[in-house]
């Protein structure tokens, strides 16, 4: 009796220190392939959408320059219709100045000839009421006759010569002054007409430096939404990227983890393996039937449970699976044939019990709602590894093998594979279903 007792108690202590030394923690995260395709082709659209709107950017910042190089320009015809506008002013004043004193010299001129003739005419009177035949200085002036003439002879013997050199002089200066009157007029008629069209241009290039500058706002107004659009669309590809990168590093932490966690299992196998070596070895003197009866049933979940971890990495086909492995998925008119399960060999969540129970002679039926009643309902606080676990009413929604330590491996969805996962606790049924 005492020999039993040590080697059950030899055994149970071989066990806690296998379940306790060297634990793996629980797994991070298992981003499936989908996730991580989707977020590949999410952060390629964003990618794409931002080498669409660099090219627009491109073309809409050469339009701008063209706009501010046309803007350039018209400020300057600008700036040339303001010069021209104030030489012009500039040369109408001079022509106006000049004007006015040609004016006043004509004036001068002619009230100088005005003098001298009266001056003659009175000389010329004077001489006529002494009984002289002196004409006047009309007759002087216009002789057409030979009574003119004499008379002019005449009226020069009287003269003396600086009276007529002056006569002469100022009858010079008019003339003079009248062609400085109009040539001053006609400068200042020039410089007006000039000055007139300094305006008109001036104001026509204002108008059109306007244009040009209100054309050159709305291309910069449109320009600043492009590169906002493409700012908030980089960094959209830049967050795309970063899950990305998370993504698969999760993926890779996973799978670190399940090397690790396959190390543990085959350390733990190796210390069990010991255990019962030990334990048989000192209870061989005195057998007993109730441990060893123990044993088949062990052996049976762990069975199980090995055929299921078999199929790790396998591809998820919605249909398939049977009491030999992996086969094609059936079309479901929706999500699976979008995933083209149809067209994959592989397991669902209820064949991948079919093909793990199949391995001890128990044939379950290929839907998860009656593999929920086709053992013995045990609560969920007290499952234990090979027990079926389920979510959804009556079981139909999902189920999967519960392996210990809160872990259980399941073929989760399409576009997935068969993994080691920890329980879900959302929509879990109050119950496991216990076969073995």
């Amino acid at each position: 009796m005492l020999t039993r007792l040590s080697a059950v108690l030899l055994v149970l202590m071989l066990a806690v220190l296998t379940g306790t030394a060297g634990a793996v923690p629980p797994p991070p995260p298992n981003p499936s392939d989908s996730e991580i395709s989707a977020s590949r082709a999410e952060a390629d659209a964003k990618a794409a959408r931002v080498g669409e709107l660099t090219g627009r950017l491109t073309q809409a910042e050469s339009r701008l320059q063209e706009l501010l190089d046309d803007v350039s320009y018209k400020r300057e015809l600008a700036n040339k219709a303001r010069v021209d506008l104030e030489t012009a002013i500039s040369e109408a004043e001079a022509a106006r100045r000049e004007a006015s004193a040609a004016r006043v010299q004509a004036d001068a001129a002619s009230a100088a000839v005005e003098r001298s003739r009266r001056e003659l005419d009175e000389f010329a009177a004077a001489s006529y009421a002494q009984g002289t035949t002196v004409g006047s200085f009309s007759a002087y002036i216009g002789a057409k006759s030979p009574e003119d003439l004499l008379a002019r002879a005449q009226l020069l013997e009287a003269v003396s010569s600086s009276g007529l050199n002056r006569l002469e002089q100022v009858t010079r200066d008019q003339g003079t002054a009248a062609n400085l009157d109009a040539a001053a007029r006609a400068a200042l008629q020039k410089a007006e007409s000039k000055q007139a069209a300094a305006d008109e241009a001036k104001k026509v290039s204002e108008q059109a430096q306007q244009v040009a500058v209100e054309a050159h706002n709305a291309q910069a107004a449109a320009t600043s939404e492009l590169q906002s659009s493409k700012d908030a669309v980089e960094r959209e590809l830049l967050a795309a990227r970063g899950e990305v990168t998370g993504l698969e590093a999760q993926r890779q932490q996973y799978d670190q983890w399940v090397e690790a966690k396959k190390a543990e299992e085959e350390e733990n196998a190796r210390r069990a393996a010991a255990a019962a070596a030990a334990a048989a070895a000192q209870a061989a003197p005195a057998p007993q039937r109730p441990i060893a009866a123990a044993a088949p049933s062990g052996s049976r979940v762990q069975t199980v449970i090995n055929r299921a971890l078999a199929q790790l990495g396998v591809i998820y086909a919605w249909g398939g699976g049977n009491y030999n492995g992996p086969t094609y998925g059936v079309r479901d008119g929706g999500v699976a044939d979008a995933y083209g399960d149809y067209r994959k060999i592989g397991f669902d969540c209820s064949g991948l019990m079919m093909f793990a129970f199949a391995g001890v002679g128990v044939y379950l039926p290929h839907y998860s709602g009656y593999q929920y009643n086709s053992g013995r309902n045990v609560p969920l606080s007290q499952m234990a590894p090979g027990d079926m676990i389920f979510w959804g009413p009556g079981g139909g929604t999902h189920v999967a093998l519960y392996l210990g330590g809160g872990m259980m491996v399941e073929a989760p969805h399409s576009g997935a594979v068969v993994r080691i996962s920890p329980v879900r606790y959302g929509g879990i049924m109050p119950y496991v279903t216990r076969v073995l």
